[in-house]
This record gives structure tokens, sequence and C-alpha cells, in this order.
């Protein structure tokens, strides 16, 4: 691992050389990739420089005390020796974290689907909650929310709902949201006090350039029908809405948010190549899930990882077995908990891998 760091720090100065010349700025696009792969690698060149660092300190202690006689001055040296020996020893793990292969497309922006399942209304109600919760999560890190397509109901709630989340890092923290997330509380309607339990299906997709997944425009097939939903002057007035359907994989895509068709048009194209190249890397992380027996990361859509029981005020992630009692918060976009938690099981689960390979 050392050796191997080595030679990214001889690569990293050699960023920072190059980054050094005036010259460089001539070329936008070299020094735009350069200067990324400078902020990808700091992190990691700050650890390895606090390693290199604690084990000097180390020799330095033990070099002192070889040689050194009194007694009150070698505690002091031992300690030294100690907490830099426990320094070392955190600072390997950091850097073995770091080293694990990144993910491409964890700086992207993403879109968000999110469809209500069992439950009807119900459903539909609490798909309107993590709609919420998701822009109140962003709306903390101060990424930008826009709605690409929606399907609403008459009593608030939300059939299904597309939007997109536009922040650095994006990607790298929601995900891990995809699947079922199953909740249980007792309905407004309900007359007895019974609790229901209905189910609300997420998918966090990867917004792609055109660049990086080709489209046939002969593989699709392209509708227009006028706008529904609840009321409003332009519902049904003009055929501004669009349907799109990728012939080769059956996928559609609907769109009728805005009252332009080009604008409805050029939305539903994003969350098409999203959808398909997101397809393509569920086939990808399912390979790999399989390989190393996991199931944090699959993606799987028809996985229940969630469970949100309202009379007992919890939130249960059953990937990891994480049980939190601050369910008021987590739908008000305090969700950091459960994401580092699950990246930090999936980060272990690459380590076992690693190590293992």
């Amino acid at each position: 691992m050392l050796e191997k760091l080595k030679d990214i720090e001889a690569n990293y100065l050699e960023i920072e050389a190059a980054l050094a010349e005036p010259s460089l700025y001539e070329d936008p696009d070299r020094a735009a990739k350069l200067l990324k792969e400078q902020k990808d690698l700091t992190p990691l060149m700050e650890a390895y420089r606090a390693y290199n660092k604690a084990e000097a300190s180390l020799a330095e202690a033990k070099e002192l005390l070889a040689s050194e006689t009194d007694g009150e001055f070698r505690t002091m040296l031992q300690e030294e020796a100690d907490a830099a020996r426990e320094q070392m020893a955190s600072l390997q793990e950091q850097l073995k974290v770091l080293l694990l292969p990144k993910d491409k497309d964890d700086d992207k922006n993403v879109i968000v689907e999110i469809r209500s399942g069992a439950g009807g209304e119900e459903a539909a109600l609490f798909a309107a909650n993590l709609f919420r919760m998701y822009s109140m999560y962003a709306d903390g890190c101060r990424w930008k929310v826009e709605t690409l397509n929606a399907n609403e109901t008459e009593l608030g709630g939300i059939k299904e709902i597309s939007f997109e989340i536009n922040g650095q890092g994006a990607y790298s923290r929601l995900k891990f949201e995809s699947g079922v997330h199953r909740v249980q509380r007792v309905p407004d309607t309900e007359s007895s006090g019974r609790i229901h339990t209905s189910t609300v299906t997420v998918a966090v997709l990867p917004v792609v350039e055109a660049v990086e997944i080709d489209i046939n425009p002969a593989d699709l097939q392209v509708d227009t029908y006028r706008s529904g939903g609840a009321g409003g002057q332009h519902v049904n007035k003009t055929e501004s809405a669009i349907r799109i359907t990728h012939i080769p994989t059956g996928t559609v895509v609907e769109c009728q948010d805005e009252r332009s068709q080009h604008k409805n048009r050029d939305r539903a194209m994003k969350i098409l190549a999203s959808r398909i190249y997101d397809a393509e890397l569920a086939k990808q992380q399912a390979e790999i899930a399989a390989d190393r027996k996991s199931q944090v990361g699959t993606g799987d859509r028809s996985e229940r990882i969630r469970t949100y029981n309202y009379p007992q005020g919890r939130v249960t992630d059953h990937r990891i077995g994480l049980t939190l009692h601050k369910l008021d918060a987590i739908l008000n976009g305090d969700l950091d908990e459960v994401f580092d938690a699950i990246i930090t099981a999936d980060q272990a689960e690459k380590l076992k891998a690693s190590s293992n390979a």
C-alpha cells in the first residue's frame, strides 16, 4: 500500500507543478481536468503525509529512548511513541478507505423517482412525505431541487414524481436510497385506529451527459397528449405533454409539467437517458454485490430497504440493521446519520472484498 502511495504522491506533485505553469490555462479543458484530479487526490495526500509525519515521530522517539536514561523523560518519550503508533494505525485504516476505487458517478447530479406502491391514497401521501424529506435534505446541503414531472392526488398525495437534485456529490450521498420504503402508521381516514402498512418505491439515477450514452432516435416512439392533473387553466387545452418509449428496452417516460412541448421533451429525454444508464449500472452492481454477498448498494428497486414506524417513532434500515428513534428529524431531512452508516457499511464490504482478493 505504501509503495502505491509513493507513486500517487509523485503523480500529485507532477499535477501541482503543471498547475503552477501559466501556459496551462491556455488549454481550459486540460486545466479543468488537472484541477479535478488534484481535488480528488488531496484528501488521500493529506492522510498520507500525516502518516509519514507520525512515522517520523515514532522513529525519533524510539531513537531517543535507546540512549535516554532519565526515568521521567523516558516515560514522556514512551507516551509520544504510543501516540504515534496509535495515530499511524488510525491513518492506515483511513488510507485503505481512501484508496478504494471511487464510483465514477459520485460527483454527478441525480434524478430521483418516487412512486406510490401498495396502500392506495396512504401510499401516495407517504410518497409526498418522502419528496419533502429529500427536498429538505437537499436544502440543508444547499443543493437545487427541480421537479421534472409529477402526478398528484386530490388529497395532496403523489402517485409518482421525478425531480432533479443538483449539487456537488449528490449521487454519492443519495445512491443507496433506491428500493422499497415501507411506512407503518394510522391513516387520518382510519376511525378504528388500526395501523396500516404501505409502500413507496424510490429510484436514484445519476444524471448523464449526452456523450455518456448513445440513444438512436430511430429507437424512440414519441407521442404527444393533453396534460391532465388537478385543475388549472392549461389542463387539457393543448397537447404539450410528452410520452417517449425506448423500443429496445421498453422504457417509457412521460413529462407534462411544462406548458412547452419542447421543454417537456427535453426533460423526458434527460430522464430516459438516466434510466437506460442506470439499468446498465444496476447490472454491474448486481454482479459486484453477488461476488461480495452484500445487500448494500445493489440498487434493486424491489428490495425493501427501510421501514418508517410512526407509532414507535423509529426508522429501521434493514440492509445494515440500523434503528434510530428519531423519525420526525429524519422526515425533516436529517439524514446524515443514516447515510453515513450505510456508506461505512459499504466501505467495509469493499475492504473485505479487497483483502480477500
